[in-house]
């Protein structure tokens, strides 16, 4: 298993869909100028759950997952950990593993929900490494200093080139 960390999440307007972009961390740490990036599709209501975790957004109702998070609160579990564990195609399959006095709970969840809860607790997130050896892609640092402007522009030329074909096998 490869720990993941997320790199970035692009927002884009309907009908288009939303890239979630995960790093390994693993990979990052052992040589920062190559690592393996994970691109998931995801709707724009799930990047928009996934943006309001990553800028630790409150409001003043509780969202879906603030309540989800309160339930397991309250029923004295956690967030252990999400593992995506399964790739077919271009959907991704995760488990979000609770922690309930000592005992592990594993759930069936969407990468999006299981990750925007992660998020919201610092959980770590994992991914098999055969998912990545299937579906990452290389995230290569130049070596001269760019502006993160010009790293942004590029990763985004990168993005308008990838298609949902180049997830199957």
């Amino acid at each position: 298993m490869q720990e993941m960390k997320v790199l970035t999440l692009i927002m884009a307007s309907a009908p288009s869909p939303c890239i979630l972009v995960l790093q390994s961390a693993d990979d990052f740490q052992e040589n920062p100028a190559a690592s393996r990036i994970l691109p998931i599709w995801v709707g724009p209501n799930e990047a928009t759950g996934l943006g309001v975790s990553l800028e630790h957004l409150r409001f003043i109702r509780p969202m879906t997952h603030d309540l989800f998070l309160d339930a397991l609160t309250s029923l004295d579990a956690m967030i252990d950990h999400v593992l995506i564990y399964d790739v077919k195609g271009t959907v991704f399959y995760s488990r979000l593993v609770l922690r309930q006095h000592g005992r592990l709970i594993e759930l069936d969840a969407r990468p999006s929900d299981a990750i925007a809860l992660a998020l919201r607790e610092n959980a770590p997130i994992f991914a098999e490494e055969w998912i990545l050896d299937k579906s990452s892609y290389p995230y290569l640092l130049n070596e001269t200093e760019l502006s993160e402007e010009e790293q942004l522009s590029q990763f985004h030329k990168f993005l308008e080139q990838v298609t949902p074909e180049d997830f199957t096998e």
